[in-house]
């Protein structure tokens, strides 16, 4: 199993990477401030405007460590990557599959439902843990919707079909998001799920953290051998890692979800770390995307047992393992392939 290790954040637009040997320095105005071993890094994420000389992307690339460059609300630019690696056998599988309605249908079937199921898991425990201070009645409702929405799935019969159940369930789902904020609820709410750009401090909270997630979930399909650019529930287009999306729907709940309500409802950060741009909208500050990505890695090295190995893992390594999973299956060690469902 691949050790979890660090995630480098650059969140100072004047910040310039460069390198020295093996080690990644940061200088701002001409000035070191940073400095770190290649092999202590797993992954770089740069937001906002952020120069790397070519030697340091060769370095990354030679290294295997994600080099990520994001805008300053998290939404996507670029990835620098060395050459393709990994089992070939295990890459001609994965598109002999994803060529396959039929057997796409069985991968993505298994992470959607996964995603409802977990999302269901989240409003319950909201139940369990705020009764009297939540709308029991409303979560429950939609609990039970989501169940319905399960037994869909394991029904359904067509991709189309199943991308129809999954978006009904996310509308369930976020239709009731607003019951968990327990904190500053005049400031974060959630009346619906907005993106490119998101309107209100909930969605940008919340799309940032999809967006680290995705991140963390295309690292670890590289790291054993998969094509994250090749989806079975997300199809193929230019630039956009299809496969990690699938992956990361049934880590959305369990993983950036419940970070964002933590944020929130220990007060941790604050509608002052928002602002809204003149396009209508809303990124964080520099300071509160620095708390936020402290939370996140604080959140990867809890422990827990994961329920289909059985075994107490890193948070972290979470994607990880769902990779190693995926890629057993296609390789025909497993039956099938076991999302993670969390208990």
């Amino acid at each position: 199993m691949r050790k979890l290790l660090n995630v480098l954040y650059v969140t100072t637009p004047e910040s310039y990477l460069s390198r020295d040997g093996e080690n990644v320095v940061i200088k701002v105005n001409n000035s070191e401030i940073f400095r770190m071993p290649i092999h202590n890094l797993e992954g770089i994420i740069c937001f906002g405007y952020t120069g790397a000389s070519p030697s340091l992307m060769a370095l990354c690339a030679e290294r295997n460590v994600g080099l990520s460059f994001l805008s300053e609300n998290g939404h996507f630019y670029a990835r620098v990557t060395g050459k393709t690696s990994g089992n070939v056998l295990l890459r001609r599988e994965q598109y002999r599959k994803a060529d396959k309605p039929e057997e796409s249908l069985k991968i993505a079937s298994n992470c959607i439902l996964a995603k409802i199921a977990n999302s269901r898991t989240v409003l319950k425990r909201a139940v369990r843990d705020h009764e009297g201070v939540v709308e029991a009645a409303k979560l429950i409702k939609v609990s039970e919707g989501l169940t319905y929405k399960i037994e869909r799935v394991e029904r359904c019969l067509n991709l189309d079909e199943l991308r129809g159940i999954e978006g009904d369930a996310a509308k369930e789902y976020y239709s009731v998001f607003d019951e968990l904020i327990l904190c500053q609820k005049e400031t974060f709410y959630m009346q619906e799920r907005t993106r490119r750009p998101p309107k209100d401090n909930m969605n940008a909270l919340l799309s940032f953290l999809y967006t680290i997630l995705a991140h963390d979930v295309q690292s670890a399909l590289e790291s054993v051998g998969l094509d994250p650019y090749v989806g079975f529930l997300h199809r193929d287009r230019p630039g956009r890692a299809s496969l990690a999306l699938d992956l990361m729907e049934e880590l959305r709940p369990y993983l950036a979800d419940r970070v964002a309500l933590t944020l929130i409802n220990r007060r941790q950060i604050s509608e002052n770390g928002f602002v809204q741009k003149e396009s209508g909208g809303i990124i964080m500050d520099k300071d509160t995307r620095k708390q936020v990505l402290s939370m996140w890695q604080k959140r990867k090295q809890e422990k827990i047992t994961h329920p289909f190995l059985n075994e107490k893992v890193e948070v972290g390594l979470i994607p990880y393992i769902q990779a190693l999973l995926l890629a057993r299956f296609l390789r025909g060690d497993l039956e099938g392939y076991p999302p993670f469902l969390w208990k």
